[in-house]
């Protein structure tokens, strides 16, 4: 396989608006459904300041959630019952791909117009091997 197509293939694993975002906060700790949908949501809002972008939907989640777990980066626990809940995590190999990103993300900070956050960089521990 190219080198090309090796990395068009890792970018596809992290296309879509949401995975990073995603990924991040299941760094954090092992998250149930609405409380990821929640506090992704919360960050945005926060860190954004633009009251014209439109919040994580339910929808966007379940497909990015449902895109990352097929790439084996997080893993899906249900609970017993007809009302039980959901919870999600990384998986080592979700790890490895947010340090993999971290430099990535830091090039941006670094050459964006705006400037970025570096404190949510550090604030995310996306570039340690365990979770804050």
């Amino acid at each position: 396989m190219s080198y090309q197509q090796r990395l068009n293939d890792a970018v596809a694993v992290i296309r879509g608006r949401w995975t990073i975002a995603v990924l991040a906060t299941l760094a954090l700790r092992e998250t149930q459904y609405t409380d990821l949908l929640a506090t992704i949501n919360d960050n945005e809002r926060r860190s954004a300041g633009d009251a014209t972008r439109r919040p994580l939907s339910d929808r966007v989640l379940t497909d990015t959630l449902r895109r990352a777990r097929e790439h084996d980066l997080i893993e899906r626990r249900a609970g017993t019952g007809n009302f039980s809940s959901v919870w999600y995590r990384l998986t080592p190999k979700g790890r490895a791909l947010l340090r993999a990103v971290r430099p990535l993300l830091e090039w941006a900070h670094e050459y964006s117009e705006e400037g970025g956050d570096a404190a949510a960089l550090r604030k995310l521990n996306i570039g340690t091997g365990h979770p804050g």
